[in-house]
């Protein structure tokens, strides 16, 4: 006998195909979800329904937004010639977080994956380069994960950004503070040798 409602189980299914909800999460936000007043539910269910209306790509950097030009695209006080290339629009918003970086950025939507179907054409790779071709970009900080299809990602676009005339550029990579150099794996410890500064 099945003791869970199957309007409940729907919803339940629902929230577990999220990223990082399991069915035990995805079984105590439907539970939370259904103690809230009706009306709390509404207003979600409302906020999800019209989320794909409002939000579009930037048709300059293809983040999230919801005015083309992004706000960050439309600035002035940024700096036009300078590209941060990110992977996904979460990693932009976290070099935004710092505030230490002034220029644009240029999201991929994605890395390189063969194994998964997912080659150049699938990401936004050629989209920068008709943005290099456009715009007078003198810099391009590549700022994808230290992961395999992200190194991978990395390298596919220096080798054909180097046909452009600009800076090409990497964020630097290494010993996390506080952490015992015997314990660092040894990509992390290679890009920290070859990111190393010169202090004299």
């Amino acid at each position: 006998m099945n003791v869970v409602p199957p309007a409940l189980e729907l919803l339940i299914n629902d929230l577990s195909k999220l990223p990082g909800i399991g069915k035990k999460t995805a079984t105590r936000l439907a539970l939370y979800l259904l103690r809230r007043p009706a009306i709390e539910a509404r207003n979600l269910a409302g906020d999800i329904y019209d989320l794909h209306d409002s939000i579009k790509l930037c048709g300059n950097c293809f983040t999230f937004s919801e005015t083309d030009p992004c706000p960050l695209c439309a600035d002035p006080r940024r700096d036009p010639t300078l590209i941060c290339v990110v992977e996904e629009p979460g990693d932009m918003m976290a070099v935004e977080k710092t505030g230490a970086f002034k220029g644009r950025y240029h999201i991929l939507h994605g890395v390189l994956s063969p194994m998964d179907g997912i080659g150049p054409a699938e990401i936004k790779i050629d989209a920068l380069l008709s943005r290099i071709d456009r715009q007078q970009i003198k810099e391009i900080l590549i700022a994808t994960s230290s992961t395999v299809p992200g190194e991978a990602t990395a390298a596919y676009l220096i080798q054909r950004l180097q046909e452009k005339k600009i800076k090409i550029t990497r964020l630097a990579c290494g010993i996390p503070m506080g952490m015992d150099i015997k314990y660092a794996d040894d990509l992390t410890l290679s890009r920290a040798i070859e990111s190393r500064e010169n202090t004299g």
